[in-house]
């Protein structure tokens, strides 16, 4: 097969579209901080479509007379891709203290991945259809959820000397006159100390209740430490 034969033009407008619809969704992670960014998507982006190229041009690569006995089923191979891409996108969720980060980061990658695919069997209007989508989604949603009324839900943790420990009703009171509600709460008694743990999941319509609230812990005497952090994507 000549490097400027039909079949090789093709196959090159594949790998350079999809090369460019991965680089697009990467641009707008780098953009807000994410671990896997833009290289990253345009790398599984292309690697699925070069991957795919080989079901789709088995006839330049398979002698005709044994394609029938050789022939690779492209679902085979997209299932094969996307359980990859899995293992990848669960490298980027982390757990930053008792925060879990990165959900919406892997799922962009696994969404690239299929549009890799995509490009790669030649659907470009599917293709590009799903960036724009993918794109939208990422930036245009990311602006609505800001505008909405919404709740929006942290990871508390208080250590206390354990001698002067509030009751969970009174600590339940406490964040109530904060503006939060407690959603879930369990205890934690370090070993060999006499401290005591809250770790709590809250929930508040106002930010700002945030930091009013660290600032209040903040000046606490029995409370040894304390972390807040807001549930992310």
């Amino acid at each position: 097969m000549s490097i400027f034969s039909p079949v090789s033009l093709v196959i090159a407008a594949h790998l350079l579209a999809a090369m460019l619809a991965g680089g697009l969704i990467g641009l707008e992670r780098s953009f807000h901080g994410r671990p896997a960014g833009f290289r990253t998507h345009a790398l599984v982006c292309l690697a699925s479509a070069l991957l795919m190229t080989v079901t789709a041009f088995q006839s330049v690569w398979i002698p005709e007379a044994d394609l029938e006995l050789f022939r690779t089923d492209p679902t085979r191979m997209a299932q094969g891709i996307m359980t990859g891409i899995g293992f990848l996108g669960a490298g980027v969720i982390f757990k930053e203290g008792l925060n879990v980060r990165g959900l919406t980061t892997a799922a962009s990658i696994w969404i690239t991945a299929a549009i890799g695919i995509l490009v790669g069997i030649g659907f470009y209007f599917p293709a590009a259809l799903a960036t724009l989508l993918v794109l939208i989604t990422l930036s245009l949603f990311r602006w609505i959820e800001a505008k909405i009324p919404s709740h929006y839900y942290a990871n508390n943790a208080i250590t206390y000397q354990r001698d002067s420990a509030p009751s969970q009703a009174d600590v339940k009171q406490f964040l109530g006159e904060h503006g939060f509600r407690l959603e879930s709460v369990s205890y934690r008694i370090p070993e060999d100390s006499d401290l005591l743990e809250y770790r709590m999941t809250i929930r508040t319509s106002d930010l700002g209740n945030l930091t009013r609230l660290a600032e209040h812990l903040s000046k606490q005497p029995n409370v040894k430490h304390f972390e807040i952090s807001l549930t992310g994507e």
